[in-house]
């Protein structure tokens, strides 16, 4: 089963018309309408599989079409929780290292995928799931194997300038927090430099 699915999001050893419609796909990517009919076809034969997924997201993404997107990525945490034994909703995740984030690909789909709906939470202005979201993603992989620890500096940057602005930028200091946002670090270091998570709970 874990040999399955590690194929799986490679995209290897996929059903035939799957494959079929993904070449199609990625063969008129040019062509949003007929490349999504693909991608549909290929969702139909195999819904839940993480190659399906992957394709669908990216072509959301890159078609600009963010909450769509998004949704893509909300489906594709239930995919990896289920694989990894967890619960299907993220929020609900207990709060731990996961083994295997630099090399075994069901973890690192589940990784992904959170990273991706944290992103596209913070484009879209749900600014309590994207802070939620990379929380999550600093205890689940706090060597910080997936480089979330980068995108949770850029939310703070945003949150502390959001805050300027609400203040009518009054030119007060922002707090350590809000200093520790610029990652130039990787793995474990990458998070130690951003301080304490929730650091702006404070100003609400």
């Amino acid at each position: 089963m874990d040999a399955a699915f590690d194929d799986a999001v490679l995209g290897l050893a996929l059903p035939a018309g799957v494959e079929a419609a993904l070449r199609d796909a990625g063969a008129h990517r040019g062509d949003a309408p007929r490349a999504m009919a693909a991608l549909m076809r290929a969702q139909a034969l195999a819904p839940e599989h993480p190659a399906v997924l992957i394709a669908l997201y990216r072509h959301h993404f890159y078609g600009h079409r963010l909450a769509l997107a998004r949704d893509v990525a909300r489906r594709a945490l239930v995919v990896g929780a289920a694989a990894l034994g967890l619960p299907r909703v993220w929020r609900e995740v207990k709060a731990a290292a996961l083994p295997g984030a630099r090399h075994d690909a069901r973890t690192r789909f589940y990784l992904f995928a959170l990273k991706g709906y944290a992103y596209l939470s913070l484009r879209l202005a749900d600014d309590v799931d994207a802070r939620d979201a990379l929380a999550l993603l600093r205890t689940l992989d706090p060597e910080d194997a997936v480089g979330a620890a980068l995108l949770e500096g850029a939310r703070r940057r945003a949150a502390a300038a959001r805050r300027g602005l609400d203040a009518g930028d009054d030119g007060a200091e922002p707090d350590a927090g809000e200093c520790a946002t610029y990652v130039q670090a990787t793995g474990a270091a990458a998070w130690a430099s951003l301080g304490a998570p929730f650091a702006e709970a404070a100003h609400g």
